[in-house]
This record gives C-alpha cells, sequence and structure tokens, in this order.
C-alpha cells in the first residue's frame, strides 16, 4: 500500500465524467446478452453535461476516507478494513485495487443522488481515472482499461448481474449504440457512434430529462427482470424490445427525430408490460403527457423513480416542457433538469468545484 498523502499535499487531483440517459437498458447485463448474442443484444447511451466530479484530497496515513454530495456523513476506515459492503463500498474496492492510502475522495455530482442517470457508475469511472494519474510507478489507464476494470469492479462488489451502458457513458461520451458481445475473447462489445459534435447538438434541443423527485434503487428491480428473462417467461417480450432499439438506433443515426420519438413509444410500450414496476404514478403520468403532445419518453436506468427523459420534434419538446414543468411543481425536489449532450467522455480536471 502507498502514502498518496505527500503527493496530493502538494495539489489535489480531479477527474470529472458524464452521466447518461439510455434506450434498451438491461441488455448489458451477461445474464441477457451471452446467451442471445444472435440478436444482437444493444443499448444506445446519450451522455449529459450534468457531470461527476471526483477529487483526491490528502488525507492521515493509513487511512482513507470516502465521502460524497447528498450524504451527510463520509466514512473513514484504516487502509486494512475498508468496508467494501457499504455505501461507499466500490469506491472503497477502487482505492484498494490500487493499493493507496492516505487520501480523502470527494464526489461532487451536478445530478440528483440516486437519479437512474449512472450516477455510481459514473463515480468509479471519474475516481478510476484520478487514480490511475497518481498511483506511483504505474502508466495512466486508456479509455478501454478504465471500462474493463470499472464493470469487473462493479460487477465483483455487487455479486453479479450488473451492466456496462452506465460506465461506458461514462468513459466515452457522445452517443453510442453499443452491442454486447461477452462471448468473444477479450471483447465485450461493438461501439458505434451516432452522431457527430453537430448531430448532437441538433439532438440537444430535442429531449428533455426530468427528475421526478423520487429516488431510484436498481438492484431489487434488476433481479426481478433478470429472473423473468432467464426462466423464459418474458423472454420473447426482451427480444422484441430489443428489435425496437436498433431502429431506433438507426433513426438516430438518421437524424430522423419523429421516428426516433415513434421507436421509444414502442419500447416504452412493450416495457409497461414487461417491467410495469420500473413505473410510479408520477413517470406514468409524464410518459403519457409526452406521448399525447407527440413525443416518446421513457424511464432513465431501471426506473422505480429516478428520473425519466423524452425525444420530440422541436415545437412538441417546447410543449412538453410546459407540460411537465406544471406536472412537477408540486412535487418537492422534482424538476426539470437543464442538461445538454456532452461529447466529452472521463477527463482530468482541475478548478471545477470546492471541497464541500
Amino acid at each position: 500500500m502507498i502514502s498518496l498523502q505527500g503527493f496530493l499535499n502538494d495539489r489535489p487531483v480531479q477527474a470529472s465524467a458524464p452521466c447518461r440517459i439510455d434506450a434498451g437498458g438491461t441488455w448489458d447485463i451477461k445474464a441477457m446478452a451471452l446467451p442471445l448474442e444472435g440478436v444482437e443484444p444493444v443499448t444506445v447511451n446519450m451522455a449529459l453535461n450534468m457531470r461527476t466530479l471526483v477529487t483526491l484530497f490528502p488525507y492521515k496515513d493509513g487511512w482513507v476516507k470516502i465521502s460524497s454530495q447528498g450524504f451527510s456523513k463520509g466514512q473513514a476506515f484504516p487502509q486494512d478494513k475498508m468496508p467494501f459492503d457499504s455505501p461507499f463500498g466500490l469506491f472503497f474496492a477502487a482505492v484498494s485495487h490500487f493499493g493507496c492510502h492516505g487520501i480523502h475522495v470527494h464526489i461532487q455530482s451536478e445530478s440528483p443522488v440516486k437519479s437512474a442517470l449512472g450516477g455510481s457508475s459514473t463515480a468509479l469511472i471519474a475516481l478510476l481515472k484520478a487514480l490511475s494519474t497518481v498511483q506511483a510507478g504505474a502508466k495512466h489507464l486508456t479509455p478501454k482499461e478504465i471500462l474493463y476494470l470499472a464493470y469487473q469492479l462493479e460487477d465483483a462488489v455487487g455479486g453479479g448481474n450488473c451492466g456496462i451502458q452506465d460506465q461506458a457513458a461514462a468513459v466515452y461520451g457522445g452517443v453510442h449504440q453499443w452491442l454486447w458481445r461477452y462471448g468473444e475473447p477479450k471483447v465485450l462489445y461493438r461501439k458505434v457512434p451516432l452522431l457527430d459534435r453537430k448531430g448532437q447538438k441538433a439532438l440537444s434541443q430535442r429531449i428533455l430529462v426530468a427528475y421526478s423527485g423520487k429516488a431510484h434503487v436498481s438492484s431489487r428491480t434488476n433481479r426481478n427482470w433478470i429472473k423473468g428473462f432467464l426462466s423464459g417467461r418474458t423472454r420473447t417480450g426482451w427480444i422484441e424490445a430489443n428489435e425496437v432499439v436498433h431502429r431506433f438506433a438507426r433513426a438516430i443515426q438518421g437524424q430522423q427525430w419523429e421516428e426516433a420519438a415513434w421507436f421509444v413509444r414502442e419500447e416504452m410500450a412493450i416495457r409497461r408490460k414487461l417491467t410495469p414496476e420500473a413505473l410510479t404514478p408520477v413517470t406514468a403520468k409524464l410518459v403519457s403527457q409526452a406521448e399525447q403532445v407527440g413525443c416518446g419518453a421513457r424511464f432513465a436506468g431501471a426506473g422505480a423513480g429516478g428520473s425519466l427523459w423524452a425525444i420530440g420534434e422541436l415545437d412538441r419538446i417546447e410543449r412538453l416542457k410546459e407540460v411537465w414543468e406544471k406536472a412537477l411543481k408540486p412535487i418537492k425536489t422534482a424538476r426539470i433538469l437543464p442538461c445538454a449532450l456532452d461529447a466529452a467522455g472521463v477527463v482530468q480536471g482541475e478548478g471545477l468545484y470546492m471541497e464541500g
């Protein structure tokens, strides 16, 4: 174990990564993607410029501290007693992997806590980027290496059935179609960029993201979905949803925004049958409102609270913004999230935030 206290005394180290919205989520989980590789399991994710920043500060030798905006208390433990099953267990595990101590990891995010926008995975990506720049004698990890390590850490600490699309969006940014190929040696995915910067700017004007005011917990929801898939009970529906997301990707690539909205509505119709627990009364109402004005909308991640997003032509998105603002106004903490697509993935950076 290497103390970073002295190194960080000279200058704290920072890295940041974007969160995401998605279509096709759950197909990036190996239990689903590997047995049915023949249907080309796919997700589409779009990185948002609500970024998560990780700052490494010096701390007392032999100890590691993790703290995060949105949590009232941090946790500090001796290097040999760091818990990997605590609320900050994933980040303790990452520090342990790099063999560090004398470090305070502070996490700050522009997205709401537990908002289903990939927050914990995004924070992990930023932490791995920061740690790889300060570990004595180590080369900086490549983006592909960061993604692979983040997935393996999260899957291991979480006990399996972890997806990888959240980490992928945080590493690479932009708008991508991901084809999941766990059965190919040394290849987990094929990454297909869908839009250049000009196209991303056009799409930014045609999406709307909202936080429902209710925090979500994805692990229980994902377990239920996978259980239904493995039993065969819901598998046909999942395959139908996967084909719709392929069509959605082609519509986005062709900048056919009305078609893209149509396919989001199609996926949502299938999801309503497959995963009714992913919709709360509030998010169900917001999805219906989006469809009534000619947009498509779906929950982010595993839903069950958290955020949702919509896509549509400019005039329809403007109308939907007014409708959603009115619907969310009575709900404490619920709100439209001002954001756009982010072409950049994880980056090392300084001076974005001060320590809280």
